[in-house]
């Protein structure tokens, strides 16, 4: 998992699952590597398995999953500008909570009004 220091820029690297699933092993030794992936692995086929059915899902201190409609549409393909049908889909959507939004956003907690 990343370190507490800020992104130097765009090109930072990403999280990926393995990623997640050394920072288990490393913080959990008693669990084999292959536990710890079959336990990130039911995790987000967890998550997977409630949108799907259209539950949300809130995770207190760090935001809610949520499935949004989007209606159909006329698109348009940016290769060759033609006109396209977009059909009707279910997408889903991420809402950070409070207590991410001010981790990520680090020491600027002085800027916050007093009414949030």
């Amino acid at each position: 998992m990343p370190t507490t220091d800020p992104l130097p820029s765009d090109d930072a690297a990403s999280v990926t699952k393995r990623d997640l699933i050394d920072e288990l092993v490393a913080l959990y030794p008693r669990f084999s590597r292959r536990d710890a992936e079959v336990m990130v692995n039911e995790v987000f086929e967890g998550l997977s398995e409630s949108l799907r059915r259209g539950e949300r899902i809130e995770i207190r201190g760090f935001g809610s999953f949520v499935v949004r409609h989007r209606q159909a549409r006329t698109g348009r393909n940016p290769r060759t500008g033609r006109r396209v049908d977009v059909e009707a889909k279910r997408v889903p959507f991420f809402k950070a909570g409070k207590e991410l939004r001010e981790r990520v956003d680090g020491d600027s907690t002085s800027s916050t009004s007093a009414g949030d």
